[in-house]
């Protein structure tokens, strides 16, 4: 199928605006909105870039932006984990140590910061390689449940890693524009992709993809849980999920409108528990696995 403007609206107008702009508007907001105790509200932080459930605290989320990494709670707020501004393009989670987290992107002061990572839950950060070809500025990246040693990236092409992060290689890429990735939980060389094209998914450690889900439907987001269930929003259809045994997708919600989620967290402790981050900014939530939803805030 064609791709309508209204599909390129809501998915890509983050991606073209200019950094500096970006940039200017985002942290002029922070800083007259901000309270004393620097809280922010979450109507304020625009420009997100990732979620991930706080595996030490499940009600609070990760919140990876252009401004820096905030916690978010129920209550409406969120408040900066650290006093680094970076923009995070690519942010991940460890799947089982709730303090080790991986992000890549620009730093504050610009160009590419390759691939640093957190032990403390995103209060200090280190480099650790500049990915292979780079420094690197990962748009997507996601950190392997079968295999916490293997983590993929997006920078172009796939590249992978099988040492924690320290060295990578380029593995190879789906014939289609990429714009999230998501390791299987079963099998560390399984990974899928939502690409322009639709859904694609590689047995073989990111090197051959096929496609599997709707075809020529693009797909703006994939997400594994601990099960090896996968998750995807296909524009077109919807929320759709399929198990970790075969990929026979089922539909879960089709009643988005003409908004589209762009990430996904899943509470490991409470599979059913969804998080959501919506093409207009918005955080929602789910108790049901995806059938309904609700705005995350109290």
């Amino acid at each position: 199928m064609s791709i309508s403007l209204k599909f390129l609206r809501p998915l890509f107008i983050a991606a073209i605006a200019t950094v500096a702009v970006a940039a200017v508007a985002v942290l002029g907001t922070l800083l007259l909105r901000a309270e004393p105790s620097g809280r922010v509200s979450l109507s304020e932080i625009s420009h997100i870039h990732g979620i991930a459930v706080d595996r030490r605290d499940p009600s609070r989320l990760f919140v990876a932006t252009h401004s820096g990494l905030f916690l978010a709670s129920p209550d409406g707020y969120a408040v900066p984990v650290s006093e680094r501004r970076d923009d995070y393009m690519g942010f991940s989670s460890h799947p089982t140590d709730g303090d080790v987290l991986f992000a890549s992107g620009h730093p504050a002061a610009g160009g590419n910061m390759g691939v640093i990572a957190s032990r403390d839950g995103g209060v200090t950060w280190e480099a650790i390689s500049a990915g292979a070809e780079g420094p690197v500025d990962f748009h997507a990246m996601d950190v392997s449940r079968a295999d916490p040693n293997v983590i993929y990236g997006l920078y172009g092409a796939v590249q992978v890693s099988r040492d924690s992060g320290k060295t990578w290689t380029v593995a190879g890429a789906p014939n289609a524009d990429v714009f999230d990735l998501a390791a299987s939980a079963l099998d560390r060389d399984l990974v899928y992709a939502a690409t322009r094209a639709g859904l694609m998914v590689s047995r073989d450690g990111a090197v051959n993809w096929e496609s599997t889900g709707p075809e020529n439907q693009p797909a703006t987001m994939v997400q594994v849980g601990d099960d090896g269930s996968v998750y995807a929003f296909v524009f077109g259809s919807g929320l759709l999920k399929a198990p970790a045994s075969a990929l026979s997708w089922r539909l879960v919600n089709a009643s988005f409108g003409e908004r589209v989620i762009l990430h996904l967290a899943i509470d490991q402790t409470e599979p059913g528990r969804l998080f959501a981050v919506t093409d207009d900014g918005r955080i929602i939530a789910s108790t049901d696995g995806g059938e309904t939803w609700k705005n995350y805030a109290n």
